[in-house]
Formats: C-alpha cells, structure tokens, sequence
C-alpha cells in the first residue's frame, strides 16, 4: 500500500509539472509576437521619447523647487501667508 501511495504521488508532483510547463508554453508570445511587442514600445519612437524625457525633466524641476522651499507646495504655490 505504502509504494502505491508513493508511486500515485510522484505520478501527481510529475502531471502537476507537466501542466505548468504546458501552460507557461501556451502563455508566452512567440518571436514574432516579441518583435511586434518591441516595435510599439514609447523608445522606439523618437517624438514620444523626447516627449517623456521633457516630462521627466519638468517633474524633476518641479521636485527640486519643492526641496530647496519651506513652504508647504501641497497647499498650493500661494506661498506662506
């Protein structure tokens, strides 16, 4: 009984193994699907990079100005009254 229960349970652990494998096959995009995947991202265009590099620079000012003030930006840029 004991290497029945032991033989049905490796039987279990190798199909449950099987069946991951076989889903992360089904999951994962082909080559061509990657090339197109690649091709669409925002750094394969130039207008829509430099776009997000002046929004990058703007919040990195916007940043720097709230650290070098002691006024309370969260509340506006009223300043202190």
């Amino acid at each position: 009984m004991s290497g029945m229960r032991t033989i049905l349970t490796s039987l279990a652990l190798v199909g449950s193994f099987g069946a991951g494998y076989g889903m992360w096959a089904i999951i994962v995009p082909g080559e061509e699907k990657k090339r197109e995947l690649l091709k669409n991202l925002p750094e394969s265009n130039p207008a829509r990079m430099e776009e997000s590099r002046r929004r990058n620079a703007l919040m990195l000012q916007v940043l720097k100005d709230a650290a070098e003030t002691q006024d309370n930006i969260a509340r506006g840029y009223g300043g202190k009254k």
